[in-house]
């Protein structure tokens, strides 16, 4: 099942569709599988492959920064085990803000996830990070840190910390997301 894109920005909706639809073009079947992400779940993604002292040392700065609300989302989720999927705290996402979207490459009915597969000298990933360039939106494949090929987001700032003050983010991401975490 696809995510829901309505609830993004949008004009960051329409470039997504813009984007799946060049790829189509393209023979590459994209297929959005996160979209809009509440703060809970970037807290739990953000966990799972984090060491409890950094876990701790992060809810001590986001509280002394002025950001209570998601020192408390990130302590509330409690302990979380998996892979590394994202560098982001919650709030710290443009995922929070509708502003960002990942889709995996569909081969076969299925999802592909392999980076450097071709299928008739063609990468998914590639092409997808190429033709979002070509939208204007920020493809997570071409970052020169943390590659993150299935993320494309609107805004040319890494993080909102780039762009608001943690105090601001936390303020925004409350009244955004209240105070009752969404049933998955």
């Amino acid at each position: 099942m696809a995510a829901d894109l309505k609830p993004l920005v949008p004009e960051f909706r329409k470039k997504v569709e813009a984007l799946i639809a060049n790829c189509a073009k393209r023979g590459i079947e994209m297929r959005p599988n996160e979209a809009l992400r509440d703060p809970w779940r970037q807290a739990r993604l953000w966990r799972q492959s984090s060491a409890i002292q950094e876990i701790a040392v992060a809810v001590e700065k986001l509280q002394s920064e002025g950001a209570p609300y998601l020192a408390g989302i990130l302590t509330a989720v409690g302990p979380q085990h998996g892979p590394h999927v994202t560098n982001s705290l919650p709030g710290f996402s443009w995922h929070q803000w509708g502003e960002a979207c990942d889709c995996f490459w569909v081969v076969d009915g299925h999802a592909e996830w392999s980076t450097t597969k071709k299928i008739n000298g063609q990468n998914g990933y590639q092409v997808y990070a190429a033709e979002a360039g070509q939208l204007g939106l920020d493809a997570g494949g071409l970052w020169s840190k943390f590659k993150d090929w299935p993320h494309v987001q609107f805004q040319t700032a890494a993080s909102p910390r780039k762009l608001f003050s943690v105090a601001q983010i936390d303020a925004k991401m409350k009244e955004r997301w209240g105070t009752t975490p969404p049933k998955d």
